[in-house]
């Protein structure tokens, strides 16, 4: 079953690079009486996703937090290893959290997977943008196949 508007995050552990090496984060740890906006993506370094997807949240951080929001917080199906080199990458600082979810196991609680086994990628996440306040989800869009549109930071911004 998919998450919708109304509903609670489960509980589930995300992995981050620190900079003493990999840490983890509960959901509840992430959104506990705080605002967050959590957006996911296929994966890190691919081409919508570097190009256009990260950037945009990193760049539209500032509006964003001006919103009421605590945290911006980017999920993908990957490891912290990777999410920690894609950071660096795209010059995310402070601004974004790159949570990995290694094992899909928060994507697929949401029921927020995709088979990207024909492109050799297995489980991954579908491409969606959701709104958080104190654990509760208040705005999901979630893409079509190949769409990017409802889930970037200007979409967001337009919902908080």
């Amino acid at each position: 079953m998919t998450i919708k508007v109304g509903d609670t995050l489960p509980e589930a552990k995300f992995f981050y690079m620190s900079s003493e090496g990999p840490k983890t984060i509960t959901t509840d740890e992430l959104t506990k009486g705080k605002t967050v906006v959590l957006f996911a993506l296929p994966g890190a370094f691919t081409p919508t996703c570097s190009a256009k997807h990260v950037p945009g949240f990193v760049q539209q951080y500032d509006a964003i937090k001006a919103k009421g929001v605590d945290t911006v917080a980017c999920l993908s199906v990957n490891d912290a290893f990777v999410m920690g080199a894609w950071a660096k990458d795209q010059g995310t600082g402070d601004k974004v959290m790159m949570l990995g979810d290694g094992n899909a196991d928060f994507t697929k609680a949401v029921g927020l997977e995709m088979d990207g086994s024909g492109f050799g990628m297995g489980t991954r996440s579908k491409r969606y943008a959701m709104v958080v306040k104190d654990g509760k989800v208040t705005h999901l869009a979630v893409e079509e196949p190949g769409e990017f549109k409802v889930s970037s930071a200007e979409s967001v911004l337009g919902a908080l």
